[in-house]
């Protein structure tokens, strides 16, 4: 294949910094055994990173970020891909080491495809991505550590962002009780439309003061956001409760001490979504596209952005202003 298309380049040199659409070939892209023709890839806070100067992400230059992306194989050396099957790609070192989804091509290794389910459109495929396996997958530990409906409502934190509103969502449609935590007050109506059973600000999780046990309020959370936030919520969590961790936008220092682990015995999920099994995540996936497909899905969660207005949007979501899930149609 030798034509040219289009992709979002980032290039780096001691003197200057471009982040812009250019074209690209075949030649251009990381190695892998199998060609894909994009239809989406979606807008991630390591997306926006990596079109910074600072963002520490991308490791050589000249690059193409998307750490997901969703379309139809057009080449393939492996057995396990044929022309016209439709795929998606997220994790690994995709958008990391390897170029990315923002680009009208890619190639990737087989090892890292997974076939799109049944159930799930390319766009639907993208609005879910690496932040809707996230919280899939949070949803799925804390399941597997035995949460159940009955057993109290499930705070989630940082809820407006794209873990955060999918996990909402998730859990609303599997029965549970959701409380959703935010530090925006003009989100509050979002998140009722989402699935929010109740809304509550940033400061009513983490308190006026720290105590290592506090009132119990939550059988389980979902916790993309870390630091503090994570030292308050173990505080304050049903006796056996648990919380799935995935994020460190709060920080990465966790004070806290031993007291709710041994006293009640609180547990902490850490939520790996890079390098999960394969096995794992394809049993994930056919579940996101059946009972953990969020209603809203479409209608309330997914904004759409082009190549061309992609600057836009990596700006907002390093602003903290996104909300939900932004897709881009390659």
């Amino acid at each position: 294949m030798d034509l040219q298309f289009n992709a979002f380049v980032v290039n780096k040199t001691e003197d200057d910094f471009s982040a812009k659409i250019q074209k690209v070939t075949i030649d251009d892209l990381s190695s892998g055994e199998v060609i894909i023709k994009v239809a989406y890839s979606s807008v991630n806070y390591k997306d926006g990173l990596a079109s910074i100067p600072e963002g520490k992400i991308v490791r050589s230059y000249p690059f193409i970020p998307g750490i997901d992306l969703a379309g139809t194989v057009v080449r393939s050396n492996d057995a396990r891909f044929s022309d016209g099957d439709q795929v998606i790609v997220t994790s690994y070192e995709l958008g990391v080491s390897h170029t990315g989804g923002y680009s009208e091509y890619a190639r990737v290794p087989a090892d890292w495809i997974v076939p799109l389910p049944d159930g799930l459109s390319f766009e639907e495929a993208m609005v879910l991505g690496t932040a809707g396996f996230t919280a899939a997958l949070s949803v799925h530990r804390l399941e597997e550590n035995g949460l159940t409906p009955e057993k109290g409502s499930v705070l989630v934190t940082g809820a407006t962002g794209g873990v955060g509103s999918i996990a909402v969502a998730m859990l609303a449609k599997r029965g549970y009780h959701v409380v959703a935590s935010t530090g925006k007050e003009s989100e509050y109506k979002y998140l009722k439309a989402i699935g929010a059973s109740e809304v509550i600000s940033r400061e009513d999780v983490n308190g006026e003061k720290y105590r290592p046990l506090d009132k119990q309020l939550w059988a389980a959370a979902v916790d993309p956001v870390g630091g503090k936030t994570l030292s308050s919520i173990v505080s304050k969590l049903h006796y056996n409760g648990s919380v799935a961790v995935s994020g460190l936008t709060g920080g990465t220092d966790v004070p806290t001490t031993v007291f709710p682990f041994i006293l009640r015995g609180t547990n902490i999920l850490g939520i790996d979504s890079v390098y999960c099994p394969m096995e794992t995540r394809k049993n994930l996936w056919m579940r996101m596209a059946t009972d953990l497909k969020p209603e809203a899905l479409l209608h309330t969660i997914k904004q759409e952005v082009t190549l061309d207005s992609l600057p836009q949007a990596l700006s907002a979501i390093l602003r903290g202003e996104a909300r939900g899930r932004s897709i881009v149609k390659i």
